[in-house]
């Protein structure tokens, strides 16, 4: 190998490492909030129906953005919209972890989703761009793939240690970090070549079809905002407004001549049968562990007693990540999907439903125990079985509005879930929890009959 290559592969592998630390970072956000999550209510005083926004409304920042980000790349350049979107993902986590005003820090928990929703893609756009295709590729997403995983557990870990000195440490540690990201993907992070990013190309980048994607975009982030807002609070208002920024939405993919969604995809039974399955299971999950999290701060727990107690819920996703692909290649997409389906319910159906006493760790592990044996089964086999039988040339789009779905659950089950939580109780969340993991289920068994999968 001369000089110059091994220059370059040096360079490639001091690049993946920040992407993906970077991944890390992200799927952290969601793990340690939960943890987190009532103790802030605490310190700031507020509500269920109001604290859950520190889940959902990232949620809701990352499933609505996901599409319109992808525009923004091709508009602006992956380096630039990654790096401006590590700056501002910074700057949110510092302001989040010192506002004194619960509307402040959902605003910021919206902003950081939205910056996600930007990183987390086209930080893999960025590792198929510069890594040769072949094992070097194969082992770069495969790191990448890992750390997004380990990312839910190092959340976990890294709250039950920080909440207990104070909530404010837990939701300030990502700027640092992001900061220190930063810093390293100024020297690393490629330069893309003259004449790419914001200089127009294929489909048409002018002033007319980017304001469509704009209204579009800022049309669906608005409509799943508005959403959450309706089913956390029951309010007839939120949701005739989501309506209408959902109009507006479609009016505006109408009209425009490339629109976010290509609608080919909606007739892609396999996409559309993996989205809705891969919405109900995560959306389900991060119920799921929100009701838990509440619970157990109810009954007693320290944040990291907490944090020990979910751990089965999550570990197993990381110690498989790397053979995730194998397993749904063994078991069959189809197959593996509807195991996991089933095992969610199960998991949520064991943990105890009433009883003013608390919850053991007898009791709580074998329902976190399936809940993490779904992921397993379940999670990569989804993305498999949405995008494998596309052609190439759509397996892009169909991956970002199968991920926008992924997302949407975890937005919108939670908040409906704490609204339950907050006026019923524990019981009727939970039953909440579990009826839509059935939906998912049942969604998953539909599919072990075979489908067309023409998506023309």
């Amino acid at each position: 190998m001369s000089i110059a290559s091994g220059a370059r592969a040096g360079a490639r592998w001091a690049l993946v490492p920040v992407l993906a630390a970077n991944m890390l970072v992200d799927a952290l956000e969601v793990s340690a909030t939960l943890v987190a999550l009532p103790a802030v209510g605490s310190g700031l005083g507020a509500p269920v129906t109001r604290v859950q926004w520190i889940v959902t409304g990232f949620a809701a920042g990352f499933g609505g953005a996901l599409l319109l980000g992808g525009r923004l790349v091709e508009w602006f350049g992956r380096r630039r919209v990654f790096l401006a979107a590590l700056l501002v993902f910074a700057a949110a986590s510092l302001a989040g972890a010192l506002a004194d005003d619960v509307d402040l820090l959902i605003a910021t928990r919206v902003v950081k989703g939205f910056c996600v929703a930007l990183t987390a893609p086209t930080g893999l756009a960025i590792i198929t761009a510069s890594v040769p295709e072949g094992e070097a590729r194969r082992r770069a997403v495969s790191v990448y793939s890992l750390f997004g995983a380990a990312g839910f557990c190092s959340g976990l870990l890294l709250a039950g240690s920080l909440t207990g000195a104070g909530w404010r440490w837990t939701l300030a540690f990502p700027a640092p970090v992001a900061l220190a990201l930063f810093a390293a993907g100024l020297r690393v992070v490629p330069r893309e070549p003259a004449g790419t990013g914001g200089t127009g190309g294929a489909g048409g980048t002018g002033g007319g079809p980017r304001r469509y994607a704009v209204v579009a975009g800022g049309a669906l982030t608005a409509a799943v905002l508005l959403l959450v807002y309706a089913l956390a609070g029951g309010a007839w208002a939120g949701a005739v407004a989501a309506v209408a920024a959902g109009l507006v939405f479609v009016r505006a993919e109408r009209a425009s001549p490339r629109p976010l969604v290509n609608t080919a995809l909606l007739r892609h039974a396999p996409l559309v049968r993996s989205a809705l399955g891969a919405a109900a299971l995560n959306g389900s999950y991060v119920g799921f562990l929100l009701v838990a999290a509440l619970d157990l701060r109810r009954a007693g727990w320290s944040s990291w007693e907490t944090a020990l107690g979910f751990l089965p819920a999550g570990a197993p996703l990381a110690l498989t990540a790397l053979y995730s692909g194998r397993i749904a290649a063994r078991l069959g997409p189809a197959r593996a999907v509807a195991a996991g389906a089933l095992a969610a319910p199960a998991g949520y159906a064991l943990y105890p439903h009433s009883g003013a006493g608390g919850v053991r760790y007898a009791e709580l592990v074998p329902a976190m125990s399936l809940v993490g044996l779904a992921f397993v089964l379940a999670f990569t086999a989804l993305h498999l079985q949405a995008t494998g039988s596309l052609p190439a040339g759509l397996q892009a789009a169909a991956g970002g509005l199968y991920q926008t779905c992924v997302q949407l659950g975890a937005a919108l089950t939670p908040a409906l879930a704490s609204a339950l939580y907050a006026t019923s109780g524990r019981s009727a969340a939970l039953w909440l929890v579990t009826a839509v993991g059935l939906a998912g289920a049942g969604v998953a068994l539909a599919g072990l009959a075979p489908l067309s999968t023409d998506p023309s």
